[in-house]
């Protein structure tokens, strides 16, 4: 069994780099994985599929992305004057827009800031390339900041819900770490906001023209997503329950990059514990949150952000992967070495 989960996980990691149909088609591909890694670890059974579809969560997910598209859609020409009359600098624009997003997704949900954030860079004066580059750290952001609050992602939910916290619970503990790397994304988000063309003028391949027929079929992908995510977790939990949750944080800390793929909620509510310390607790939702923006599957707003905007996931690995990895080097240096 075990040997079959790790060749999933590698087809998960591999697959949408070499093979065009599966990157077009991440959302069913991740599905049929998940069905696959349920059958595998002996987990498949009608209840789980009910479960699954008596998750509120999964709905008012794909509500607020069809209900946010149809206004962004019916809005756009006005949020495209918005911008046009920003009277700030390029770069400057740039570091608002991250911080700002990053830090209000705990009150707006990763969901809403992620759908913000696409259609305000889309009409940004950038190349393609610059555009991906600062959707991708604007997401890194997004993703670290959501955890601030219970409201903001389902991973804060379930942590504050296993430790019976209060609300500010997480703030507290990761408040500072979260900050801090918002406004260092931030500033590294300047370097690629270099003005190119007129505002408005969308580059190559960016879906600049989204019609309503278009808001709901990437509505049903984010179900299909979510509901894959679902399957994904449920499939990889006896390996999680009989190998991960007994290491020790420093090599938690590493193990956990695999929320790079796998739903970064199911990884806490299965390794998260209150006898946990607080270091334990802070070392193991790091790992998870930076790991989180370094490939397309692994958190909401990526895939939302990448769907939109027709971002590859090598485009999108290009500059994710090396910015991941060396937040994760210097945050795991902050917490076990210094």
């Amino acid at each position: 069994m075990v040997t079959a989960l790790v060749v999933i996980l590698v087809l998960i990691l591999l697959l949408p780099f070499v093979v065009k149909q599966v990157e077009h088609n991440l959302e069913y591909f991740l599905f049929t994985m998940g069905i696959i890694s349920v059958i595998v670890s002996k987990q498949f059974s009608v209840e789980l599929f009910f479960h699954i579809f008596k998750n509120p969560l999964i709905y008012y997910i794909t509500l607020a992305v069809l209900i946010a598209g149809l206004i962004f859609t019916l809005l756009k020409e006005k949020l495209k004057i918005g911008v046009e009359k920003v009277a700030v600098s390029l770069r400057l624009f740039a570091f608002i827009i991250i911080v700002v997003l990053g830090l209000m997704s705990s009150i707006i949900t990763a969901i809403i800031a992620s759908l913000v954030l696409v259609e305000v860079v889309n009409y940004l004066p950038l190349t393609r390339k610059n555009k991906i580059n600062l959707i991708v750290i604007a997401c890194f952001s997004i993703g670290l900041g959501a955890v601030l609050t219970p409201v903001g992602e389902p991973l804060a939910t379930i942590v504050v819900s296993k430790l019976h916290a209060d609300f500010f619970y997480l703030a507290r503990l990761i408040g500072v770490d979260i900050i801090i790397a918002i406004l260092v994304l931030g500033l590294i988000g300047t370097f690629f906001a270099k003005r190119e063309s007129g505002i408005g003028e969308p580059t190559e391949d960016v879906e600049a023209d989204e019609n309503i027929k278009e808001v709901f079929i990437r509505a049903f992908k984010v179900f299909v997503f979510i509901f894959a995510l679902e399957l994904l977790g449920t499939g990889f939990k006896p390996v999680i329950d009989l190998y991960i949750v007994k290491m020790k944080s420093e090599l938690l800390y590493w193990v956990n990059t695999i929320s790079a793929i796998v739903d970064n909620a199911t990884l806490a509510a299965a390794e998260i514990s209150p006898s946990m310390t607080p270091e334990q607790i802070r070392a193991i939702l790091m790992g998870m949150l930076i790991s989180g923006g370094m490939l397309i599957p692994g958190n909401i707003p990526n895939i939302i952000s990448a769907g939109k905007l027709k971002i590859k996931s090598t485009e999108w690995a290009r500059i994710a992967v090396p910015l991941g990895a060396i937040l994760l080097i210097v945050y795991y240096i902050v917490l076990f070495v210094i």
